[in-house]
């Protein structure tokens, strides 16, 4: 996925009020930038650390500027979860998640379950059943080189997972795609001291049938791309 060009680079003065960025350019202007992130944003909001805007100037807009990506000790983290989807969505096109390749059609946000949408759903002609894919950006890494999943508590990430876990019950393949928007990391693992319930309906999930992966990116400055699957511990 290629990013808006040109970003602008800065240094973060602070994060507030969850959607909020105060930067310093290089210029020296100060300017506040949307940040398109309701997490906890853990080891990735200190002062001071590099970061990447994009610029819209569209006069509608409240905010010109959009926070996209951070330098945390040399790597870069994509912190926009808008992106996400759009990221795997190319991903898919090009077949460069393996274990869901193979299907005639991508649907997106398709109305499924109670009152929810699935990010994904993978059909084919032939084949009566279909392949339900929920997506989650991850972006925390309290350990060297782990990715951790969830950085807050997340009832609508549980709810998810319960509607997966039908979904595999009614004999459809239902797919967790965890994608790592960071360069640092080779393992990924839950964060279940940051949120126990998830932790337990992952496993509920799991024990029903719905499969689990994760993908780390390449990420530039210019573009961020599915990358390949990482270990889970």
């Amino acid at each position: 996925m290629k990013l808006p060009a040109p970003l602008l680079h800065g240094r973060l003065i602070k994060r507030y009020k969850r959607f909020l960025a105060d930067v310093e350019l290089e210029n020296g202007a100060q300017i506040t930038a949307h940040c398109a992130n309701p997490g906890s944003m853990t080891g990735l909001k200190d002062p001071g650390f590099g970061v990447w805007l994009s610029q819209n100037n569209n006069p509608k807009r409240k905010l010109k500027y959009s926070w996209e990506l951070v330098d945390v000790g040399g790597s870069l983290v994509g912190i926009n979860t808008n992106f996400a989807n759009r990221i795997v969505e190319e991903a898919l096109a090009k077949e460069a998640i393996s274990e869901l390749t193979g299907y005639d059609a991508v649907r997106r946000e398709v109305p499924y379950g109670e009152n929810s949408r699935i990010d994904f759903l993978l059909q084919n002609q032939s084949v009566i059943t279909s392949c339900y894919v929920e997506v989650k950006s991850v972006t925390l890494s309290r350990q060297a080189g782990v990715a951790e999943f969830p950085d807050a508590v997340t009832t609508r990430g549980a709810k998810h997972l319960r509607e997966l876990g039908r979904m595999a019950q009614q004999g459809h393949r239902a797919v967790m795609l965890y994608l790592v928007q960071r360069t640092d990391c080779t393992r990924f693992r839950l964060a279940g001291d940051i949120d126990p319930a998830y932790k337990s309906a992952f496993y509920e999930a799991r024990a029903q049938g719905v499969e689990t992966l994760c993908y780390t990116c390449h990420i530039s400055s210019a573009e961020i791309t599915v990358a390949h699957a990482l270990e889970t511990i």
